[in-house]
This record gives structure tokens, sequence and C-alpha cells, in this order.
């Protein structure tokens, strides 16, 4: 038994992109082609999503940097004090 293989539309609507940015971008996204059929696994679909997930790199989400490797340094040394307001 093979696994559920979605089409352009199935996808762009998993996605939640237009079908014509999933077609115009095709040759950067993997995904299977037979002949002209283009068909999306659900690894495809995953591989797609992260391909355009971003990490806030500023402001409260943003990532912390990753602690000093000396293991006497603070945890908290790389925080630095706010300007005067």
């Amino acid at each position: 038994m093979t696994a559920h293989r979605c089409t352009c539309p199935e996808a762009a609507e998993v996605l939640r992109v237009q079908k014509r940015w999933l077609r115009r971008n095709i040759g950067n996204l993997p995904h299977s082609r037979k002949g002209k059929v283009v068909t999306f696994s659900e690894a495809d679909l995953d591989r797609i999503d992260a391909m355009h997930h971003h990490e806030p790199t500023t402001g409260p989400l943003a990532t912390v940097p990753s602690a000093p490797s000396s293991p006497t340094a603070h945890p908290l040394v790389h925080l630095k004090p706010l300007a005067a307001l």
C-alpha cells in the first residue's frame, strides 16, 4: 500500500498558499513528477513548510544566544543593561 500523495491543488490547500505560487516555485520545492503529473508526499509538504519557517531574531520571542562555553561564566553574562529612557 502506498502513502497518499497530494496534487498541486491539494498541496496548496494544505500549505495555505495559492496554486499559482506552488506552480511558479515548483523548481525549488521537493516533489515527484511522473510525466506531467506533479504530486507531493507528506514528507515533501513538511520539508516545504520547514524551508519557509523563520524564527524571530529580535524582540521577546527571539532565541537566546547559547551560553558561553566557559563553565565558570555566569549564565546571564550575555545580557546588557537597557539604555536610559
